[in-house]
């Protein structure tokens, strides 16, 4: 397996419950997963490929000689972390029992030494079979995690055990498998988030295009594994987190007050606001008149990063790098000299990364090469540095 242990394939057997699994995508790219489809080519009979692509970002095909030149099957198979086969009808769960592989999706399960999760939906006569209740019994002997499907009202007006478990339930299962929900538990993680704005006067202000997005997207990921998170929030129009605790500020100098006294609790810092570098040496009591405006008169704000990173103790610092180049050797030199442990690098100079969904850089650590980000959700970048937090913390 490759990667950050983030990548999900995502197996759509040819049963009504096909639909349900769109919900299912959502949920797992919310949690920061990468998840590529597998539609069985009878399942697009219920949803189609334009909307899986859609909702994965993804392509999707059912072929197995399409892509030949990277072996699809092989590839999927080695890039995937996990896979989820949701729906799984009868005749899914017996050809994958058998051992069959007569489509994509049975060859990337033979081809996988993944963890899998199948969740069958089908009707209860289906279920309670013997022959599908024993090639079940089969799988979950060599390991496979089949989750029994739950009782209810199906399409067909019957009344019993074969419904589509509810996609809550789906993901506790999943989150049990992949325990990526706990692997946080017991650490502090205080980031930083949005953009400080230094006082002109009462209506103007020195700032900067931050949305805040990509702190909110990592203070989610912290706590949905297990953190206790503090987010100190910098204008950031974004509501607050349930459970989270926020700190709003507005300045560069309101950033550091709170850093200095949150930073000697905390397992890992994460500074993904963006700071002002300098404000102005005075701050008008009124609205300076259009007729009045000749300069402003600067004087450089603190630097946040270099100022917290002298206070670590064994704590670990991610740090981020907003320029208009890739220049991955400046970007270094900024990282050692801050004191940061892991630093992100992103090239701005497109415009689209600011207040976007997605990101797409370099992650730099010490002593290690760079990691090429491509593009992804700020979602999928934030548990990417988490994961390499962990690596450091041990």
């Amino acid at each position: 397996m490759q990667g950050f242990g983030r990548e999900v394939i995502l197996g759509v057997g040819g049963g009504i419950a096909a639909y349900k699994s769109c919900d299912l995508l959502r949920r797992l790219r919310d949690l920061g997963f990468g998840v590529t489809v597998v539609p069985t080519p009878s399942s697009l009979n219920f949803v189609g490929s334009a909307t899986w692509e859609a909702l994965s970002g993804r392509k999707v095909t059912t072929e197995v000689f399409e892509s030949v030149e990277e072996v699809r099957h092989v590839s999927l198979a080695k890039k995937s972390n996990f896979i989820i086969i949701a729906p799984a009808t009868a005749d899914l769960i017996a050809r994958i029992t058998a051992g069959r592989a007569d489509d994509l999706l049975t060859n990337v399960i033979l081809a996988s030494s993944s963890p899998v999760l199948i969740v069958p939906a089908m009707h209860p006569e289906m279920w309670n079979d013997e022959a599908t209740q024993a090639n079940v019994k089969t799988l979950r002997s060599r390991g496979y995690h089949v989750m029994d499907p739950d009782t209810g009202a199906l399409t067909s007006g019957d009344v019993g055990q074969g419904r589509f478990p509810e996609t809550s339930r789906i993901l506790e299962e999943f989150g049990v498998i992949s325990q990526t929900r706990s692997d946080l538990l017991g650490k502090k993680v205080l980031i930083t988030a949005g953009g400080t704005r230094e006082a002109i006067d009462p209506v103007r202000f020195i700032g900067n295009q931050s949305s805040g997005k990509q702190g909110y997207a990592i203070a989610r990921s912290a706590q949905q594994r297990g953190a206790e998170v503090t987010l100190i929030s910098a204008n950031a129009v974004l509501p607050d987190i349930d459970g989270i605790r926020t700190v709003h500020v507005e300045s560069a100098q309101e950033m550091l007050e709170s850093l200095q006294e949150e930073f000697p609790k905390t397992d890992v810092l994460v500074m993904a606001a963006a700071v002002a570098d300098a404000r102005p040496v005075q701050v008008a009591d009124a609205k300076i008149k259009k007729t009045d405006y000749t300069s402003i008169e600067l004087i450089e704000n603190p630097d946040l990063l270099r100022t917290i990173s002298a206070l670590k103790t064994d704590q670990i610092i991610i740090g981020f790098a907003a320029e208009t180049s890739e220049d991955i050797s400046v970007a270094s030199e900024k990282m050692t000299s801050k004191g940061a442990d892991i630093l992100y690098l992103n090239d701005v100079s497109g415009g689209d990364i600011f207040n976007s969904e997605t990101t797409h850089g370099f992650i730099l650590t010490q002593g290690r090469e760079p990691i090429k980000v491509a593009q992804t959700t700020k979602d999928t970048l934030a548990h990417q540095l988490l994961d390499e937090a962990l690596l450091q913390l041990g």
